[in-house]
């Protein structure tokens, strides 16, 4: 079965939705599929073995790597979809899986002439997400907007993937298709050695099991405001923001890492003793989470988006309404108890293994796949000559 998975960002970025793609990409391939990664023309220049990637023409492209909003995008997303028609002239796709909204525009305005399912991979809620990227003020007005794109994309999606149970949630009234709970997989790596994480520690100023980090980029629907905040009670350990982000980004108490590569920030996710989720809006799965729970490292995060996680079994987790109080508060309890810190560690690493491998999760994401092009098939079937006549 080939496959198209088309995402409407530049590719390699080490980002949670890159990562992402990327790495379902090899496992649909892994288990028997051919895909192809249908992206912008940009991204960081590092090389990607064993992927076959179709690029919209780089000039026609955005050049930030950042997510959000931009003036290119509306000529980008034309271009992609462009190149997604001419792809499937010479590999003739089965179907597209569309990877967050914007690519389902793209696939929607295409499938007319596609003529395959269209598979709405949905990151995130938009209705949540969409408002952090304006000004406060605007922000408000937003959310509705963002509501009416989920209830579309779902709407119009002949099947849709749901990363957490909460993104299944606000999704499953809009679906007109099935719709699965298929969280993003994970292949773990060797732990570097203690002499690596020492090393990379001290070439930052740190010392192992010595600082509470945060690994990921810096959007402001992460809310990193909490962290700051949560610093100013935390007197025994800096508290460390690890990004690859150029954007940079104003903290009073936040120390900022600029990382060279995603093998140097999984380093420093090893070394920590604390990792910290503070990201509220739920939705979707943050792939720094994935990270965070290969290393064993016990975590706080907000129990909504921490999905699969269990308070005082893999993770310490907060409720919806908590603040930079409570937020200081569980780094406070985990940092001070090497046991708990083991126990949730060790808690987290058993449900990276049991719930995000990526054969099973291929595997289930093919089968999906499978189920819409046979329902299709039916349809074309039943409305054919012949079915008119049997009615």
């Amino acid at each position: 079965m080939r496959l198209a998975l088309l995402a409407a960002f530049p590719f390699p970025v080490p980002q949670g939705s890159q990562v992402y793609a990327g790495e379902q990409a090899s496992a649909l391939d892994a288990a028997g599929a051919r895909a192809t990664l249908v992206c912008y023309g940009t991204g960081d220049g590092r090389a990607t073995p064993g992927l076959d990637i179709v690029r919209a023409p780089a000039p026609l492209s955005p050049r930030g790597l950042r997510s959000g909003v931009s003036p290119v995008k509306p000529f980008a997303d034309v271009a992609l979809g462009a190149v997604l028609l001419r792809a499937h002239r010479s590999r003739r796709f089965d179907a597209v899986l569309a990877h967050n909204a914007e690519a389902m525009l793209v696939a929607l305005a295409t499938r007319p002439l596609l003529r395959v399912p269209v598979v709405y991979v949905a990151h995130t809620l938009w209705r949540d997400e969409l408002p952090s990227y304006a000004p406060p003020a605007l922000g408000a007005m937003l959310a509705p907007f963002g509501a009416r794109v989920d209830a579309l994309c779902a709407g119009r999606a002949d099947a849709v993937i749901a990363l957490s149970r909460s993104g299944a949630e606000a999704l499953a009234p809009h679906a007109r298709g099935p719709l699965e709970r298929i969280p993003p997989g994970a292949r773990p790596s060797p732990a570097p050695g203690g002499a690596l994480v020492e090393r990379t520690c001290r070439r930052h100023g740190l010392a192992p099991e010595g600082y509470v980090l945060y690994a990921g980029n810096l959007d402001r629907y992460q809310d990193l405001a909490d962290f700051d905040a949560a610093a100013a009670r935390i007197a025994r350990f800096p508290c460390v923001v690890a990004t690859h982000d150029p954007g940079g980004a104003a903290f009073e108490r936040l120390r900022v890492i600029h990382v060279r590569s995603p093998a140097e920030a999984a380093t420093l996710v090893h070394g920590a003793r604390v990792c910290v989720l503070p990201r509220r809006t739920s939705g979707g799965f943050p792939i720094k989470l994935l990270s965070y729970m290969e290393a064993a490292r016990a975590c706080v995060a907000h129990g909504a988006v921490a999905d699969g996680l269990v308070h005082g079994e893999s993770a310490w987790l907060l409720p919806a309404n908590a603040g930079p109080e409570e937020l200081a508060a569980g780094i406070d309890a985990l940092a001070s108890d090497a046991a708990l810190r083991r126990r949730l560690g060790r808690g987290a690493r058993e449900v990276l293994e049991r719930e995000h491998a990526w054969p099973e999760l291929a595997r289930r994401t093919l089968d999906l796949v499978h189920r819409v092009r046979w329902a299709g098939a039916q349809r074309a079937r039943l409305s054919g000559p012949a079915g008119e006549a049997g009615r």
